[in-house]
């Protein structure tokens, strides 16, 4: 569990980096394959997060607005 919370918690750090990730450019990024990464998406969904998706050939993932990631800082 810890490793898929961790790799969660990269994705979504991912999402904020850029406007819009292919479906492959995050799968390599994150070292998982492309089935893996929609079930991440749908995790960070129930979750409530906004994430977004295009279809087709052109189209790739993208974090709602308004909506960021809090760095936590340990004390």
């Amino acid at each position: 569990m810890l490793e898929t919370s961790a790799r969660l918690l990269r994705l979504l750090s991912l999402l904020q980096k850029r406007r819009d990730w292919t479906g492959p450019e995050l799968a390599e990024r994150l070292g998982i394959s492309t089935r893996t990464l929609r079930t991440d998406i749908e995790r960070l969904r129930t979750l409530g997060y906004p994430v977004h998706a295009q279809p087709g050939v052109a189209g790739g993932y993208r974090l709602g607005c308004g909506c960021r990631v809090a760095a936590v800082v340990a004390g």
